[in-house]
């Protein structure tokens, strides 16, 4: 059974020795010296790594890289609240994601229903749409530092929710003789990544660096797609 107190507890206890690290008087020159910014390389590194916990390694391992996670959060949380302006602190962090969280699932905490996770899906999308209200295309928010494959992805996966058409605009991809997932069976992914693989190696040993290629194609796509959706008639 969960222990709440305990939970709270460990949870300030946290948010304490942080505070303690970027103290003026006593606490840590390095830490004192970071910024949101600065800790950016850190931030991916910590979510790679607990992302290989989760594929490949143990409940300790997904504990651990789960905790560096979290100290994360609680040092950029810490940083913010010393900022002069727009300050905020871990409280506001967690209120904030428990109130979207809440307003996001409707068919629980309110008095919406759904009879199936499509159902769930579009509570969700529905109640995302009224919190992105002032977003003016489909395809604001998916974040630029996403890599260059996850970004394509999200981008057509907006695309399709969109009803919008294919991003061709006379820029056809080469025909590499991808498999079919239809035709792939229960092995589909792996035949998918089998394809990418040697995708990459070709880039290789043609002197390209693949992820920057990709990068500039689906800059180039994400071009093409805010110019349909701009010329698309207004409904």
């Amino acid at each position: 059974m969960r222990d709440d107190r305990g939970l709270e507890a460990e949870v300030r206890e946290l948010s304490d020795v942080v505070a303690a690290l970027l103290a003026d008087q006593g606490g840590c020159e390095w830490n004192r010296a970071q910024t949101h910014e600065s800790l950016v390389t850190y931030l991916v590194e910590e979510c790679a790594e607990l992302v290989e916990a989760v594929e490949d390694g143990t409940a300790a391992d997904r504990r651990e890289e789960l905790g560096d996670v979290l100290y994360q959060v609680v040092l950029h949380s810490a940083i913010a609240a010393r900022a002069s302006g727009d300050a905020f602190d871990l409280a506001d962090v967690v209120r904030d994601v428990r109130l979207k969280t809440v307003r996001r699932h409707p068919h629980v905490f309110g008095g919406a229903s759904a009879s199936d996770v499509d159902d769930i899906v579009r509570l969700w999308s529905a109640a995302k749409a009224v919190e992105k209200a002032s977003r003016s295309s489909a395809y604001d928010g998916v974040p630029r530092g996403l890599p260059a494959l996850s970004r394509a992805q999200k981008l057509e996966g907006r695309r399709l929710a969109a009803g919008a058409p294919p991003a061709d605009g006379g820029v056809q991809g080469r025909d590499a003789g991808l498999v079919e997932v239809g035709d792939a069976g229960d092995d589909a992914e792996l035949l998918w990544g089998r394809d990418l693989l040697a995708a990459v190696d070709a880039a290789g040993r043609g002197g390209i660096d693949a992820e920057r290629a990709l990068r500039r194609a689906v800059r180039e796509r994400e071009a093409l797609l805010r110019a349909r959706e701009e010329q698309a008639p207004r409904a």
